[in-house]
């Protein structure tokens, strides 16, 4: 395959706002031992994308600082040590930065195959989102089926492919979102109840819809108050899994309910962990969630597609909260 010698990519020109995006031309990466090359099709935005603009998220040092952490498309290259059997294979891959760009490199042992039914473009929103909530709900979490989630912002990215994924677990999915319509929508991807927090209390929804005895997992990636209201509405043995913080990081928290209810209170980045570890989960989201994917059952939901060129948009969409799943850059040559 020919490929060139430059390619575009997105880098930011400060810590600020959407307006410190900006296209730029630049060498095409090589592959380092372990990686291929990707002929990027799609990448999908993300909330550490946004921090990480901000200047609150820095790549992890040798790390490119170009943002993206999900791509899918076409291995056109691969090091020395990687079977060139893999060139010319569709794939989509979690990488840790360079996403925003038509070539990344990615180690392929993070690369996983695109399910059958699932369009390049769709494929590109399965990545991060995957990854985490996999290790978040199944792993850190260890929600079972019969079992009661309590999901905040099941609108996202994160928020619906968990309520997709804790219902094929059979667990009873409870969500919390910001208006009626996006309880509508969570309902449609199979939440059994939806709360608006803007008008209901959801401690108090809760413990009206498990009869007082509370969730046994909650996923949130809200933080500030949400955490003692999170404690509050956790079931004896319940498990708190903690995935990033729209509100303070630091609260003012009292253990006692941890120690009298045996609470565990729980939390992960996926970012700076090593290859290794995220290749573990890779190899569970390909043997026990890829034949959903293939079969239809769980998906992807993109609300929205923007080019390369239009990442500032992308951006602003995703800090409004307005979207409805996952938001994509697709790569048009």
């Amino acid at each position: 395959m020919t490929i060139p010698s430059s390619m575009r990519q997105i880098r930011f020109t400060g810590a600020g706002g959407p307006e410190v995006i900006a296209v730029e031309s630049a060498p095409v990466p090589l592959p380092a031992a372990g990686q291929v090359l990707i002929e990027v099709a799609a990448a999908g935005i993300n909330r550490p994308d946004c921090l990480q603009r901000g200047g609150s998220y820095p790549p992890p040092p040798g790390a490119t600082d170009v943002p993206g952490l999900e791509v899918s498309g076409t291995i056109v290259a691969v090091a020395a040590d990687v079977d060139a059997s893999w060139i010319g294979r569709q794939v989509c891959a979690l990488v840790i930065s360079g996403g925003y760009a038509e070539y990344a490199v990615a180690d392929l042992a993070l690369c996983l195959p695109v399910p059958q039914p699932l369009t390049l473009l769709e494929a590109g929103g399965i990545p991060e989102t995957y990854f985490t909530v996999y290790d978040n709900v199944f792993t850190r979490g260890r929600l079972k089926k019969g079992e009661t989630i309590l999901i905040h912002g099941g609108s996202s990215g994160i928020g619906s492919t968990a309520i997709q994924l804790a219902k094929q677990a059979g667990a009873r999915v409870i969500t919390t979102v910001g208006s009626d319509d996006k309880c509508d929508f969570c309902r449609s991807l199979g939440a059994d109840h939806a709360i608006n927090y803007r008008t209901q209390d959801y401690v108090a929804e809760v413990k009206e819809l498990t009869g007082k005895r509370g969730v046994d997992v909650i996923l949130d990636m809200v933080g500030g108050d949400y955490i003692p209201r999170n404690i509050a509405s956790l079931a004896t043995e319940g498990r708190l899994v903690q995935i990033a913080f729209l509100q303070a990081s630091k609260v003012e928290i009292d253990f006692r309910p941890v120690m009298l209810r045996r609470l565990t209170i729980t939390g992960s980045t996926l970012r700076p962990r090593s290859t290794a570890l995220k290749a573990e989960i890779a190899a569970k989201l390909r043997a026990d969630i890829w034949p959903m994917l293939e079969s239809g059952a769980v998906k992807p939901i993109i609300h929205k597609v923007f080019p390369l060129e239009e990442a500032a948009g992308a951006h602003a969409l995703m800090e409004s909260s307005a979207h409805l799943g996952k938001i994509m850059l697709e790569i048009r040559r």
